[in-house]
């Protein structure tokens, strides 16, 4: 492939798939991604800018997700790298220990294995090589985007320095007393066959069964069940029965208030279990008794502790009924449930049942139905970090954005459970606790285990490491300071790049991960990791639905790309969003995006094509002799200077939807559509002075660079393209990446006020024509009245005016008295204090003036039975009675304006036709 980033000539189309990756190249030869790099142009006294990429997984693909989150944070570092202060961009790939173990586990499947029939070692060797496959695709997807990012340093969740960091926070943590091993009730799931924090549970609306079953009475005497006395229970789980050790009635409960301290016994197990009064009970929930199954329900849970239940467990981690000596034992809970509701009802003891409304936890990851069990976990104490993380945001030493989430995170903070960092899976981080056979616990940081037992003398060939890993938020947690070297004594990139300015991120995620890192980052290195948490959206689709493979309406990024480029695909990403909201998203809107990247492509070109030959190629930019400059060169670079102005405005508000409305406007609607088209008729007009042609020149040229700077961290590789075939100032860079972020200009405000009112006096003729049905290319007379303060800038730009408004003769007269009032026709427009009149009666087309006056006659008609038709309605009080307000209110106002705007055209028609 040629590479066409280095010629000064620009093809007669941009496509991207011949530029982006030449371009990419030449970013990594020049070494300019990395703040010390030898490219790089920082100011080594600027405060750096850091951002950490939230790792993608190592297993995954690319998804709109992903190409967002890399859209928006290279845009903030490729603004602040072109500001001059030294930016890293610090990529990542996370070893995603459930979803990875859930992808080779199927892969397994497919060969006829499974992880119980390899082992961990060869499990995890049979992983590690799975990774290293998986690892350079991803690599390879986040660089077609064009994420800036310092490849030198890219880390990993599962290498030596992560590894490390988790070992040594770990045993900080326990040393400190805020890590625990205790047995507690976790969400278990069946299919990952481990526990998952609460995070991981998706609540999930749907339609159950609500099952009444009868609990006998225990005579006292007999202490046989009583067949004639019972109390009945509503339960959703009656698979659980099993594991009932009380049934609990609310102590106001006057219905049951005799029952209270009797004993029931419970089916099945021949169990028998008392009565208790318990506020936890809901009156008005099913019977108003409900059944106690403390390790296997959170709330029956707290009320065993309360009352000091036993807890049997009666179901295994792959959700089998075991332990119970019943029939069901080894059968899936939901069989056994099946084949325990059949005997109940063959008992009599079935009650009743009916559809039940119900949320059920689901596992995120395998859609498993979650099951509440005991189990022995480390847990971290979460209290006082999280009173930590608080005051850093309640100090305002880190800002969330939205400010609208601060009340979720102050919500969830201040009612947070302890954490369990527990996972029974074997891809990740091992937990590094050994135990010994007396029952001491040994917690050590360093790889190779603790030489002894800390509790007796027993060596480690004695003692035994536990099996389970860290739940993967845990690692992720460390993320930002573990990459930067912590906890390392010589750790230069932590104390230079730590804490980082944003941390961006879906808002979906901010207790998953954004609470962890807070939590952490505050305790271990006793700073806020980060001085700003940036939520993004999601991606919908243009309906606003959730993106799925399912529904089929999910955008392939790398095709997309494919198509259309990376530029498009970025820019649409950014375009129209604001922190915290959800993104609709289509093709479509890529497709308008790869459109303004053809029209920045066509006005380069032109300005590149259109050198003066008086203008050498190789010559530097230069600024314009200030008295050589006409109006349309002062609007031109003082509208370039408003945008500077805007957009610095919003790249401080972290407004970047903002950021491309801005430029968008400013190079699509004003430097193209006007700046261009003012600036053409200067250069191809022989009569102007050689010197006066160069100025017009080097204004497009300098206007041009601004924009191209102002839009790289948006569309880098467009711009690149672009800017290499423009001249450069003497102290430019050869590349735009590390290029200075242009100044704010010194303002035209009165070439901007005098050229704005001509642009939209010929904005009006142009919509006054199309309403006319006239023909774009059709030249026709205007007369127009100029006030004064108007009249030097119109005389300069008579030639473009006549030109934009295809204006031929192009008369000015000094007021209104002098319109002449003769035969001919005309269309009026009025923009401010400028008045115009389009002279139709000379027409090529050979369509009559007559004819303009009848169809703004029919138009009026409409108009007015239009107005009529309204006020029908508003006198009918049946209408009015029930039609919303605002349709009301609105509706006279509405006509009135239409009938006015008609009637005013038509009056000046006839006014100047003196018809």
């Amino acid at each position: 492939m040629t590479d066409t980033t280095t010629d000064r000539t620009l093809p007669k189309a941009y496509r991207p798939a011949d530029f982006e990756a030449a371009i990419y190249d030449r970013w990594l030869a020049a070494d300019v991604f990395a703040p010390d790099g030898t490219g790089s142009r920082a100011d080594p006294d600027a405060d750096p800018f850091t951002i950490i990429q939230p790792p993608p997984n190592i297993t995954g693909s690319l998804h709109l997700g992903h190409a967002q989150r890399t859209a928006v944070e290279d845009l903030m570092v490729r603004h602040a790298r072109m500001l001059g202060r030294p930016a890293l961009f610090l990529p990542g790939l996370d070893h995603a220990s459930i979803a990875a173990q859930f992808v080779l586990d199927g892969i397994l499947a497919r060969e006829g294995e499974s992880r119980q029939s390899l082992g961990r070692d060869r499990y995890l060797d049979r992983m590690r090589a799975f990774v290293e496959e998986t690892r350079p695709v991803m690599l390879g997807q986040q660089r077609r985007v064009g994420g800036s990012f310092d490849w030198g340093r890219l880390r990993y969740t599962m290498d030596e320095g992560s590894a490390e960091a988790v070992r040594v926070a770990f045993a900080r943590l326990y040393r400190d007393g805020l890590a625990y091993r205790t047995e507690a009730l976790v969400n278990w799931c069946p299919g990952c066959r481990t526990s998952v924090s609460d995070l991981e549970v998706v609540a999930t609306p749907e339609t159950g069964r609500l099952w009444t079953i009868r609990y006998h009475l225990v005579d006292a005497a007999t202490e046989a069940p009583d067949p004639d006395r019972c109390i009945a229970v509503a339960t959703t789980l009656p698979e659980t029965i099993l594991g009932d050790t009380a049934v609990a009635v609310h102590p106001d409960d006057e219905r049951y208030r005799a029952l209270v301290g009797r004993v029931v016994r419970i089916p099945f197990v021949q169990r028998d279990v008392a009565v208790i009064a318990d506020e936890v009970v809901q009156p008005q929930f099913g019977t108003g008794a409900v059944k106690i199954t403390p390790a296997h329900d959170h709330d029956d849970n707290a009320t065993g502790r309360r009352h000091g239940l036993p807890m049997p467990t009666v179901l295994d981690d792959a959700g089998r009924v075991a332990g119970t000596g019943t029939p069901w034992d080894g059968l899936d809970r939901f069989e056994a449930r099946r084949r325990m509701i059949e005997a109940l009802d063959e008992s009599g003891d079935l009650e009743g049942e009916r559809d039940h409304e119900m949320a059920i936890g689901r596992c995120e990851r395998s859609d498993d139905i979650v099951e509440p069990r005991l189990k022995t976990q480390w847990f971290i104490r979460t209290r006082p970090l999280a009173d930590q993380a608080l005051a850093a945001t309640r100090s305002g030493r880190t800002r969330i954005l939205p400010e609208r989430f601060v009340k979720v995170w102050e919500h969830w903070l201040t009612g947070i459970r302890d954490w369990n960092v527990s996972r029974q899976l074997w891809w990740g981080h091992r937990i590094p606790a050994w135990y010994c056979p007396d029952g001491h616990v040994t917690v050590w940081d360093r790889p190779d285990g603790p030489p002894t037992c800390d509790g007796c003398p027993r060596p480690v060939s004695e003692l035994t490491q536990d099996p389970d890993i860290f739940d993967t938020w845990f690692s992720s947690g460390l993320w930002p300071f573990s990459t930067l070297g912590w906890p390392r004594d010589d750790a230069p990139d932590l104390e230079r790049y730590y804490p980082t300015q944003v941390m961006e991120t879906g808002y979906d995620i901010i207790f998953f991960w954004v609470a962890r890192m807070m939590m952490l980052g505050i305790h271990l290195t006793g700073q806020a990791p980060f001085r700003v948490v940036y939520l993004s959206g999601l991606i919908r689709d243009p309906y606003g639905k959730k993106m799925s493979k399912t529904k089929g309406n999910v955008l392939d990024p790398l095709g997309t790309i494919d198509e259309l480029g990376a530029d498009a695909l970025r820019f649409a990403l950014i375009h129209g969003t604001t922190p915290g909201n959800d993104i609709r998203f289509g093709t479509g809107k890529v497709e308008s995006a790869r459109n303004f990247a053809n029209k920045l492509w066509n006005a380069g070109r032109f300005v590149v094509g259109a050198r003066p030959a008086s203008i050498g190629r190789d010559v530097p930019l230069r600024e314009p002799h200030p008295p050589r400059l006409g109006p349309a060169e002062r609007w031109i670079l003082s509208r370039a200077a408003a945008a500077t102005e805007t957009v610095d405005r919003a790249m401080a508000d972290f407004a970047f939807g903002e950021v491309t409305r801005v430029l968008y406007d400013a190079i699509w609607s004003e430097f193209c559509d006007w700046g261009l088209e003012l600036a053409k008729v200067r250069l191809t007009d022989d009569s102007i002075a050689p010197e006066e042609r160069e100025a017009t020149w080097w204004t497009l040229v300098g206007a041009l660079d601004t924009y191209l700077r102002l839009l790289h961290p948006v569309m880098p590789f467009v711009t690149e393209a672009l800017w290499a075939a423009l001249p450069h100032r003497a102290d430019d860079p050869e590349l735009l990446i590390v290029a200075r972020w242009p100044g704010v200009e010194e303002r035209h405000i009165t070439a901007e006020a005098e050229v704005g009112a001509l642009v939209e006096l010929v904005r009006g003729v142009r919509n006054a024509r199309a309403e006319a049905r006239i023909e774009p290319a059709t030249w026709l007379p205007l007369e127009v009245v100029v006030p004064e303060r108007l009249a030097p800038a119109f005389e300069v730009l008579r030639p473009a005016l006549e030109r934009l408004a295809r204006a031929r003769p192009l008369v000015r007269h000094p007021d209104r008295r002098a319109f002449p009032a003769g035969p001919p026709g005309g269309l009026a427009v009025i923009s401010g204090d400028v008045e115009a009149v389009v002279r139709t009666d000379q027409r090529p087309d050979g369509q009559p003036a007559a004819d303009d006056r009848a169809r703004l006659e029919k138009e009026l008609a409409e108009a007015e039975g239009h107005l009529a038709s309204a006020r029908t309605r508003l006198a009918n009080e049946g209408f009015t009675s029930r039609a919303p307000a605002a349709v009301v209110d609105d509706s006279p106002d509405s006509g009135l304006r239409v009938c006015a705007g008609r009637a005013a055209a038509a009056q000046w028609s006839s006014a100047t036709t003196g018809q």
